[in-house]
């Protein structure tokens, strides 16, 4: 499921043509020409880059001091987490560029979530993610964009649930975030993200499937938080697919019931 423009739509795969578009042919299943030496020699790398990663001391953009270190792994910051506000959304970002990033990757996993189909639920994320001026009129916006037709095309009834035996899936996972502008008031922050959308179910037309995305959020220092003003999406970038064997419905079901979600914070 997207959102962009302040709109939303489901994100739909049509078949596409043939061709890796890295250049190589695409590839179907598991490979079959996959030897066991590069087999290997990709263990090998990756132990050696794990190791190297490991290693105590040398300079690091996190001990530079900034706010925001340059492509980078999240380094501890010192900051207390941001507890959960209203529709257990966190809240209380720092007042910095690193609280202008956790704001902007939590609220893209609040936006593009199972829960932003639901009227009840949707109504108490756009209070919490939004400024107070642009709540009404985007609640509006929301609430036509995600019509009963429209739930109706993604199997779902008037108030956002799947069919019995079914779980409808919508779960984004932030890869990293960039801000391309900031100040005291106002931030712009570009969130990375891949995610899982579709109706775990034996007889589903929609089923799971994994995106890429990446999702600008305009962000105000207002009420003492950091809020969103507008935002838009693109998709990518995205990875050649991996020769992953898809898992069952129930498979599929049975981790969105298990497994929670996260906080993200630098």
């Amino acid at each position: 499921m997207s959102l962009g423009d302040d709109t939303g739509r489901t994100r739909t795969r049509l078949p596409e043509a043939s061709g890796d578009p890295y250049g190589g042919a695409r590839r179907n299943g598991r490979s079959s020409s996959r030897s066991l030496v590069t087999v290997v020699g990709v263990v090998v790398l990756l132990v050696a880059a794990i190791a190297f990663a490991n290693r105590g001391g040398g300079d690091s953009d996190a001990e530079e001091g900034g706010d925001s270190p340059k492509a980078a792994a999240t380094a501890p910051s010192g900051e207390k987490p941001v507890p959960a506000g209203a529709a257990g959304i966190p809240a209380g970002f720092a007042h910095d560029r690193q609280g202008a990033e956790s704001a902007a990757a939590n609220y893209a996993v609040a936006l593009v979530s199972a829960d932003i189909l639901k009227p009840d639920r949707r109504a108490e994320i756009v209070r919490q993610v939004f400024v107070a001026g642009k709540q009404a009129s985007l609640e509006d916006r929301f609430d036509k964009a995600y019509s009963k037709e429209f739930l109706n095309t993604i199997g779902l009834d008037e108030n956002g649930n799947a069919a019995p035996g079914e779980t409808y899936v919508s779960r984004t996972m932030p890869i990293g975030t960039k801000v391309t502008g900031y100040s005291d008031t106002d931030a712009t922050v570009d969130v990375w993200c891949s995610g899982v959308f579709g109706t775990a179910g034996e007889k589903t037309t929609n089923p799971v499937t994994s995106d890429w995305f990446t999702m600008t959020l305009q962000l105000r220092w207002a009420d003492g938080d950091w809020k969103v003003d507008s935002f838009a999406q693109k998709d990518g970038p995205a990875p050649v697919p991996g020769d992953d064997k898809a898992s069952t419905a129930e498979e599929m079901a049975k981790a969105v019931q298990e497994y929670g979600g996260f906080t993200y914070a630098r």
